[in-house]
């Protein structure tokens, strides 16, 4: 099992980084970098490719309508190049919100035009010349555009023409076609107890059409991370305010992929609750209304021994990479601890 941690977005980067690089020599494997609607996700993997020295840079996650397949290929072979083969491409469809209020872009075929994003950065980084029917037609047919496009292939040669792809996936399809495709998952709300009888069938479905080269899928698994009993509150009320924003407020009512998993779980009266809570501006009281078990479940909070459990718990769920947010004074020595835990 390895270690790994999401870089902070929302506030200074060079300081989350310099963060990161502590972390790093403490033990950390692989440090996700999210865009949302931040600074973007690229630029600041540049720089930890040039700050870091072993640990694995993730993509967590570059959104597929706000780049072109091709320049996402172009992307992360770049930082492929500059962290000497440590990058990773996570790719995930966004929400609505986001994809057409931020970007513009009308959110349509989100499963159809990941697959088409993998095939293509595959191609790219085989540096075939790039040619594709379908969502995305390369070279643009006649009757578009100029008629003078013609296919090309990457000038660089690529470190790795098999850099990771990992897809963040909630609904059934697109949990089947990541099964399918792609190296790596990134589930969210994700129970260990509950992920056979949530996501099996789609997993089962997509692994039988799964090639051998890809090899086993890797699953991130985890939470928010303490240990020191100090930190327990503050790490349950920081699980709370965040859970509610995504069960609550990331996406419109019948629009929000993280509010339909979670009732998926048992938490469907909650689910509601929390939802029409947070969207009429009643945000403590929508955090307040997640059940506790649901809270201890999702967070790695409490006592070494029970810590331990919860990871035990996700590695037999096939959890490969335990991704944690720890809340406490000393982050290195934290993680430190944990990764002997799961060495």
């Amino acid at each position: 099992m390895l270690l790994s941690t999401q870089l902070q977005y929302g506030d200074d980067p060079v300081r989350n980084a310099e963060a990161a690089v502590a972390m790093e020599q403490a033990g950390l494997d692989v440090v996700w970098v999210a865009e949302a609607y931040s600074f973007d996700a690229v630029s600041l993997m540049g720089y930890l490719a040039a700050r870091t020295e072993r640990v694995q840079i993730g993509a967590g996650i570059l959104p597929i309508y706000s780049r072109t397949p091709t320049l996402t290929a172009m992307s992360a072979a770049g930082v492929d190049a500059l962290s000497e083969g440590r990058a990773i491409l996570g790719l995930g469809a966004s929400g609505p919100q986001v994809i057409e209020g931020f970007h513009g872009v009308p959110y349509d075929k989100p499963i159809a035009r990941t697959r088409e994003t993998i095939e293509i950065c595959r191609k790219v980084w085989r540096r075939e010349r790039l040619t594709n029917e379908g969502l995305y037609p390369i070279p643009l047919p006649e009757g578009q555009g100029t008629g003078l496009g013609k296919p090309l292939k990457l000038i660089n040669h690529p470190r790795r023409a098999d850099i990771p792809i990992w897809v963040a996936a909630l609904g059934d399809k697109n949990v089947e076609m990541t099964a399918e495709l792609a190296n790596g998952w990134l589930p969210h709300l994700l129970m260990p107890e509950k992920l056979r009888e949530v996501f099996g069938p789609a997993l089962d479905a997509g692994l039988a059409k799964r090639a051998p080269e890809l090899g086993p899928l890797q699953i991130t698994g985890g939470g928010i991370l303490a240990i020191e009993e100090e930190m327990f509150e503050p790490a349950r009320q920081l699980a709370r305010a965040m859970y509610a924003l995504y069960v609550g407020g990331m996406g419109a009512r019948g629009r929000n992929f993280y509010n339909t998993v979670f009732a998926r779980q048992g938490y469907g009266d909650a689910a509601r609750l929390v939802q029409d809570l947070y969207l009429d501006g009643r945000k403590d009281e929508a955090a307040a209304a997640l059940p506790d078990d649901f809270i201890d479940k999702v967070t790695l909070i409490g006592p070494p021994s029970y810590v331990k459990e919860r990871i035990a718990a996700l590695r037999e769920a096939g959890v490969t990479h335990l991704h944690v947010n720890p809340v406490t004074t000393d982050a290195p020595k934290l993680l430190s601890q944990v990764k002997e835990w799961i060495a």
